[in-house]
């Protein structure tokens, strides 16, 4: 089957957009919710086990054993500051208290990925206080944290009270911070969050008659086995429901003696052997829904990543090649051996793991006919892949041989822009370069300004020009289109009123003004958590001009006519411009084709570029300007002046696209989304286009320049299709290969402690990101297609 390199590339991102839906599919775990009330209520409460007595059981919890708790959490408090040998240098006061006052100490294990947070409400009675002193989680031996390593989970807990027992707390037990939550719910009389999935600490209530402790622990018994229940569709087959419930009845004959008025010593002993059972199906229950909390599919992980992982291999062979059409062997693969071995492979794991005991995946629960369909579709893949690398292979050793005196070489730019796009997309395994990507991208577009500029200074004062090579080589933009479309040329001396001698000193400052345009707006937003918190005086205009926007757009959101005559004048010029690239596709003449198509994409661009002035916020108006002024002067300075080829100016524009979507206040933390734009010129929230506008407004840098790259490459009269076709690989290649690198990263780092602070966003980020790719090559796709059937 042979397809032209734009449709194979299109038809790949949309491969891989399957495959990182599939794997997320598997990443974000389902959550455990309770059947009960959206809110924890009292009335939802168990009545006490009272078993053969007409006596109504009591739905009370036992009365609170503390007045009011005061919380200090210390952030990266390690256990060794308290407990360690270093405890009285570093906390003395602490230390003294565990050792000879009122508390209980232990060392609470910070366990990924969620952590059940407390709700507290201040009891009033003649009660004594409780102070609880905790860390949210510890730090490795050279100050960082957010690994899985011993000190960077465990921390102290100590609990500090009048109501205690003095005694010597120098040797702390070990809990689950998940524990503390119930605990302190209980312990005031309140009922235990529903979702919570931890166990009461029982030295806390060690002062409560026994009576009492069974009914704190029959109540978060039943609180644990209801969350289970409701959570996992194999819950009788857990050890610890079925405890539970045989010490739930034991409980209820114990009552029943109680009740009697037994006050045998065999009544203690079997009082503290049903404590005791409920102690281990407390156990068991909370370890089996922690447990659950950080269960992944990892089956449908590893599909969804295979298929990323074999899509890039499948795409890079032939952006490699540079063909401008990919002969695809389809029927060669269906009827090849190695297809239906890996077939035969890929349905044995399938049986395999959905006949495993533990088995809960997606594919499992999917009919086998769409399984195997699908199992066949991956191997087809794979095997595809690996054909394309041999022929790959095979037409580079063909190429050396013919031709092994033929001088291929890279310039410095290619250098930059290969080890810049790698070295960015390594940078991403660590949390910290996460959270402050955008200062790899000013690093990277500063580089390549300095490099443009070395470029520069090479052709216009070191190199001597042939009169051949001043001829304009065709139009950049529509403006320079003439009367006479053969004869179309560009030339900054007659469009801008440039001498030819000032020609080369615009070129010489185009990189210069680049970088301060990027300095100036480095300012207006500071994004990241490193330097947040910087605000001066061009930040407090930034917020008084956000204030003010937002003010008017709470004017607009009641009156709608002025957002809604901006939509409507956005309609037309888009309408106007689809309606010339539609003609271009049904023209005769492949240069009267050639001329409507541009003049469509730039009305179309001009559209876009209206519908992003209406949507960002109003201090962000200069970088709108400053995209559109750094857009100008490369087309008409360096880009086509220097020669660079498609595939440099195509990563050129992706670097800048990166580097504007930091630009405009965007981080890779969901918190600065902004949502508000999804109201604007509409009364009400109406979903589709709320979604639209947010990611519309969220990714407006990206699109402005892949916009503007398919403007720029389309309008060049001479352009070969193997340049054009260029663009769709290497936007391919380049959404890839971040995405492919971080979808094995997350899988790697799927127990880190920041994996839902940090990276799972930034996942969301990478897979949104190339959905938005994914769109604008399918457009390219669309637009290129009737190069192959005109001249």
């Amino acid at each position: 089957m042979r397809l032209s390199s734009s449709v194979f590339a299109a038809v790949c991102l949309l491969i891989e957009l399957l495959g990182i839906a599939l794997f997320l599919r598997g990443f974000f775990p389902v959550p455990i919710k309770s059947s009960l009330s959206t809110k924890s209520k009292l009335s939802d409460l168990p009545a006490e086990p009272h078993a053969g007595s007409s006596q109504p059981n009591s739905t009370k919890v036992p009365s609170p054993l503390f007045k009011r708790v005061v919380i200090v959490l210390i952030d990266a408090l390690r256990e060794d500051f308290v407990f360690g040998p270093n405890g009285k240098r570093f906390m003395p006061y602490t230390r003294h208290i565990v050792e000879r006052g009122s508390s209980h100490s232990f060392i609470a294990k910070a366990r990924p990925p969620t952590v059940t947070m407390p709700r507290i409400k201040e009891s009033e009675g003649s009660l004594p206080n409780l102070l609880v002193l905790c860390g949210d989680h510890g730090m490795s031996e050279t100050g960082s944290h957010g690994g899985s390593s011993e000190p960077e989970v465990s921390t102290p807990l100590v609990l500090i009270s009048p109501a205690f027992q003095r005694k010597d707390c120098s040797h702390p037990g070990v809990v689950e911070q998940v524990d503390l939550p119930p605990t302190l719910a209980l312990a005031l009389a309140l009922p235990i969050s529903q979702n919570s999935v931890g166990r009461l600490i029982p030295a806390m209530f060690e002062e409560a008659s026994l009576r009492e402790q069974l009914r704190f622990f029959h109540i978060n018994g039943h609180q644990l086995s209801s969350l289970l229940r409701d959570s996992n569709p194999n819950f009788h087959k857990e050890d610890g429901y079925e405890q539970f419930r045989v010490a739930e009845k034991a409980h209820g004959n114990w009552m029943k003696l109680y009740m009697e008025g037994n006050a045998s010593e065999v009544l203690g002993n079997m009082g503290k052997k049903v404590l005791k059972q409920y102690l281990e199906a407390l156990q068991a229950m909370s370890a089996a829904l922690s447990k659950q909390l950080g269960k992944y599919d990892i089956y449908s992980m590893i599909v969804g990543m295979i298929l990323v992982l074999v899509l890039l291999l499948l795409a890079m062979p032939e952006a490699l090649s540079g063909a401008a059409c990919v002969d695809v062997p389809v029927a060669p693969a269906f009827l090849s051996l190695p297809f239906y071995l890996l077939s035969l492979l890929g349905s044995s794991v399938h049986v395999l793991v959905c006949t495993s005991a533990e088995a809960s995946c997606y594919f499992c629960s999917l009919p086998w006919l769409l399984a195997f369909s699908a199992i066949l579709f991956s191997s087809a893949l794979l095997w595809l892949s690996s054909s394309l690398i041999m022929m790959l292979i095979q037409c580079s050793l063909s190429r050396f041989t013919n031709n092994h005196s033929s001088d291929w070489t890279l310039s410095e730019l290619d250098v930059l822009l290969l080890t810049g796009t790698v070295g960015h997309t390594l940078s991403l395994g660590a949390s910290s370069f996460v959270e402050e990507e955008h200062q790899t991208w000013y690093f990277l577009l500063n580089t390549l300004c300095l490099a443009v500029f070395q470029d520069v200074c090479r052709k216009y004062f070191r190199e001597r020009r042939q009169s051949s090579d001043e001829e304009e080589e065709g139009p950049l933009l529509p403006s320079t289109v003439e009367e006479d479309p053969t004869r179309a040329t560009f030339s900054p001396t007659a469009e801008l009123g440039v001498s030819v001698g000032s020609e080369k000193w615009l070129a010489l400052a185009t990189p210069i003004l680049t970088l301060a345009c990027c300095r100036l707006l480095r300012s207006l937003n500071q994004t990241g958590v490193q330097w947040a918190h910087l605000d001066g005086q061009i930040s407090v205009q930034k917020l008084h001009c956000s204030m003010v926007f937002r003010a008017e757009l709470t004017v607009i959101s009641i009156i709608n006519w002025e957002a809604r005559f901006v939509y409507v004048f956005v309609l037309g010029i888009l309408f106007t411009g689809v309606k010339d690239l539609l003609r271009s596709q049904v023209m005769s003449s492949a240069v009267e084709g050639r001329r409507l198509k541009s003049r469509g994409l730039w009305e179309a661009y001009s559209g876009v570029v209206l519908l992003v002035a209406l949507l960002v916020r109003a201090h962000n108006l200069p970088t709108l300007a400053c995209c559109l002024l750094i857009q100008t002067l490369m087309a008409q300075f360096i880009w086509k002046k220097l020669h660079y080829d498609a595939a440099q100016t195509t990563i050129m524009h992706y670097w800048f696209g990166q580097a504007f979507f930091y630009f405009q206040g965007n981080s890779n933390n969901i918190a600065t989304v902004d949502i508000s734009v999804g109201f604007v010129g509409l009364e009400s929230y109406v979903e589709a286009p709320a979604v639209f506008l947010t990611a519309f407004s969220t990714y407006a840098g990206p699109l402005l320049w892949a916009c503007h790259l398919v403007c720029y490459l389309s309008s060049e009269r001479d352009s070969p299709a193997l340049s054009r076709a260029c663009l769709a690989y290497c936007f391919a290649l380049l959404r890839s290969i971040p995405a492919v690198f971080y979808v094995v990263l997350v899988t790697a780092l799927r127990y880190h402690l920041f994996i839902w602070s940090v990276f799972s966003p930034k996942l969301l980020y990478e897979s949104m990101h190339t959905l938005v790719t994914a769109a604008v090559c399918l457009f390219f796709t669309f637009m290129d297609q009737d190069r192959t059937r005109r001249p």
